[in-house]
């Protein structure tokens, strides 16, 4: 046992560190099989330890079946099969791989920020002015007491106190219809599709998705199996020639349309309920961020029109607070709700109650509301600081959609620029920024970019505008004209769906 060496000074235990290294032995064969071990006085002696950290070291060892003791003999190690290493790079077996979901599920785009410079990301709020102070005395009061109802997995739909305070906030300001038993919390939006994803569509069905359209959504859509149908959205708003397949469900942002901005009027929100009412589809509508409209009021909720029970509200508290928070909310029809316990249970989809239980004190204490007012008046300042500075700095390359609503605008190039080779490009710079191309599924996704404008002062903008022009002015004198290939075909995972399920009944969306 001579190359059995413990260091009373390291940092694992002496126990730890003898039985560590006979396990290694055993498992690289250097103690082979049927060969017996110095009793526990023999080991102690010889590595100059106490006996009990030889005795605590082969009890371990036992117990993981690596060894068998005796009393009154030596003990033995244990006869142990022979594993075949695998010779696959990164030690997988040949043949064995990710699952067709599992591909499809990895090969869907996202995009990210940076921690520290939010740059102009997306929908990313100003976290210089969310009221942390008032947020982390909430959270700490609510701890101190989680032991009474907090403390375990309780009410998966919901903290019941927070579920009534959405549901009082969503009647009063987006105009939906709802009670707080069809209120459920989800762990941020993106929880919420993937859970409505895998509850309301099985591989094969058709979702009609808006073209161009949220890419989180998208990635839970085909990731559940399903086939994308495309609503076009231009400037001037929604095309909604039905496409040639009915739809199992329909995904839409009516009041804020992503990436575009525009809004739907009073019209399209109409046919739009009576197509899916002619289909026996659902309707998900996003409501990410309606909150921030800056002419007129804030356009009410697709959901309140509908009397067929076939419309599920999703909306998310990421924009309004913070999108670390990592919580959102659905307002679901009873044949959603009356089932959703399991599915929450079964997916692990439901928020952590303690800090559910402070986001309602949050809002019925009123700074929601102020907080709200507050961010309202800062960033219709930093979307006007923003025109200037576009049109200072990106005017000549970029044409800028101007737009009522939200805290991100779209810009397209004037001629065509590789823009997820551009975005990569300036987040080397310290500016995110998202390449608007990987909004769209199908061919002919133009090449524009997407920012967000809320989370930097004119200041910060004005640094970060003049670093992206040097980004953009590079990249088009270098002469990248091509469009992408990724960004104007459909990715594989929009043409091939998972199999359809055999025997598959019609489920009503009523």
């Amino acid at each position: 046992m001579d190359s059995v060496l413990v260091d009373p000074a390291g940092p694992e235990t002496l126990p730890r560190q003898i039985y560590a290294q006979l396990r290694a032995l055993i498992e690289k064969r250097a103690l082979a099989s049927g060969s017996t071990l110095p009793s526990t006085r023999e080991l102690a002696h010889d590595l100059g330890v106490g006996r009990n950290s030889v005795i605590a070291a082969y009890d371990q060892l036992s117990l993981e079946g690596f060894i068998r003791l005796r009393r009154g003999a030596p003990p033995v190690v244990v006869s142990l099969p022979a594993l075949a290493r695998p010779d696959a790079p990164g030690g997988a077996a040949p043949g064995i791989g990710l699952s067709r979901r599992g591909r499809l599920l990895c090969a869907q785009v996202h995009h990210a920020g940076q921690p520290g410079d939010p740059g102009f990301h997306p929908g990313m709020p100003d976290p210089g002015n969310f009221p942390f102070n008032t947020w982390s005395k909430l959270l700490a009061r609510r701890a101190r007491g989680a032991r009474h109802d907090l403390f375990g997995s309780y009410s998966l739909q919901g903290y019941p106190p927070l579920r009534a305070a959405i549901a009082r906030y969503l009647t009063a300001s987006r105009g939906v219809n709802c009670g707080p038993g069809q209120v459920v919390v989800t762990n941020g939006a993106q929880s919420a599709f993937d859970l409505l994803a895998r509850m309301l569509v099985d591989p094969g069905d058709t979702v009609w998705m808006e073209e161009p359209g949220y890419h989180g959504a998208r990635a839970a859509f085909l990731s559940a199996g399903a086939v994308l149908a495309p609503l076009a959205v231009g400037d001037a708003g929604w095309d909604l020639t039905p496409p040639p397949v009915p739809p199992r469900l329909i995904f839409v942002t009516p009041s804020c349309h992503y990436p575009l901005g525009v809004t739907m009027p009073m019209e399209q929100r109409l046919n739009l309920i009576r197509a899916a009412q002619a289909a026996d589809a659902w309707i998900i509508e996003d409501d990410y961020d309606s909150e921030y409209r800056f002419q007129g009021q804030p356009i009410p909720a697709l959901q309140g029109l509908d009397v067929s029970n076939r419309v599920v509200f999703v909306g998310t508290f990421a924009k309004t607070l913070f999108p670390a928070m990592r919580l959102g909310y659905m307002v679901v029809p009873p044949a959603v709700g009356e089932r959703i316990d399991a599915a929450l249970a079964a997916t692990g989809q439901f928020a952590p109650l303690v800090t559910q239980a402070a986001l309602a004190d949050f809002i019925n204490e009123g700074h929601l509301t102020r907080h709200l007012r507050r961010t309202r008046r800062l960033y219709a300042q930093r979307r006007e600081a923003f025109f200037r500075g576009f049109e200072d700095h990106l005017a000549p390359w970029m044409r800028l959609q101007r737009t009522d609503t939200g805290i991100q605008l779209v810009a397209r190039f004037r001629t065509p620029i590789d823009d997820r080779a551009l975005s990569d490009a300036a987040r080397a710079e310290g500016v995110s920024v998202s390449p608007f191309s990987i909004q769209f599924s199908h061919p002919g996704a133009e090449s524009g970019l997407l920012f967000g404008f809320a989370a930097l002062d004119e200041r910060d903008q004005t640094r970060a505008f003049r670093k992206l022009r040097e980004v953009v002015a590079r990249m088009a004198a270098a002469g990248r004209a091509d469009a992408p290939a990724a960004s104007t075909a459909a990715p594989p995972a929009a043409t091939a769906p998972l199999p359809a399920r055999a025997g598959r009944a019609s489920a009503g969306a009523g």
